[in-house]
């Protein structure tokens, strides 16, 4: 079974009676009922722009009455600082545990062996987070994994103040509870979702040719349609205008792009 740790994954603790309560008011998902499970949830700025993105869950066996959040190591010192600023009287305490407990992931046909493991609730097939454990594999392995199933990485594939929500999949990769109460930036995602205001997505791609840099212009015809994001080894993620989501090929650099649509992801029949 595939595996490999993921040294530039870190957690933070969010720990205290008003935990979920606290969490619940800030994050896009419901915090509320975790059990065994995960939910993979974006915190926004008030403007509805994405800051950063986490899987969150609970772990009894690493800290009781606590939820941790699973997110890029860089992101950690940041994203305690943010929600500080919102603790008030809440009874929470926010702590930065990456590189106490290592992060790893598996996947395959088959669940691992491992106590502390939470399937990712983004997609069957993404496989299974595994904490506390060593690991063995190449990182690199997970990030191609990743890539072919055309899920997000943090800033390597969104833009702080910048993205929203829906352009990243986390409509359809459960990433918004639409039916919860009030979170900071819910205004703007749904406003994005029912009033069809999406312009962009974020799109798989196939790479013919040297991988172009984040951020290099896609073009059609000789027209920008988008930017490449992160990729390696032939495989990409490009942030495309719907019109360009399913074209046969788009120029990026020196490179070919080609888009390959996952089942998971709906886009509108217009986008050709």
């Amino acid at each position: 079974m595939p595996s490999a740790p993921l040294p530039d994954r870190g957690l933070v603790e969010v720990s205290g009676p008003d935990r979920a309560s606290f969490l619940q008011g800030l994050v896009s998902n419901d915090v509320t009922a975790l059990g065994t499970g995960m939910a993979w949830a974006a915190l926004l700025s008030p403007q509805g722009k994405w800051i950063s993105d986490f899987l969150a869950f609970d772990a009894p066996a690493l800290t009781p009455e606590a939820i941790f959040l699973d997110l890029p190591r860089a992101d950690a010192p940041m994203v305690v600082e943010r929600l500080s600023r919102f603790r008030l009287r809440s009874k929470v305490t926010l702590t930065d545990r990456s590189g106490e407990v290592p992060v790893g992931a598996v996947w395959g046909e088959e669940p691992p062996l491992a106590s502390l493991a939470r399937q990712d609730p983004r997609l069957e097939t993404a496989g299974w987070r595994v904490y506390g454990a060593a690991l063995e594999g190449d990182p690199a392995a997970y990030d191609r994994h990743r890539l072919a199933l055309g899920l997000p990485d943090g800033v390597r594939d969104l833009d702080r103040d910048k993205s929203v929500l829906l352009e990243a999949g986390f409509d359809e990769l459960h990433g918004i509870a639409w039916e919860k109460g009030c979170y900071m930036g819910q205004e703007l995602t749904a406003r994005t979702r029912y009033r069809g205001l999406l312009k962009r997505r974020l799109v798989p791609v196939s790479v013919e040719g040297p991988l172009p840099p984040r951020d290099t212009p896609v073009t059609r015809d000789g027209a920008v349609v988008g930017e490449m994001r992160s990729g390696q080894e032939g495989l990409g993620l490009a942030l495309l205008r719907m019109e360009a989501a399913r074209a046969p090929a788009l120029t990026c650099g020196e490179a070919v792009l080609r888009p390959v649509i996952p089942a998971w992801m709906r886009l509108p029949a217009a986008a050709a």
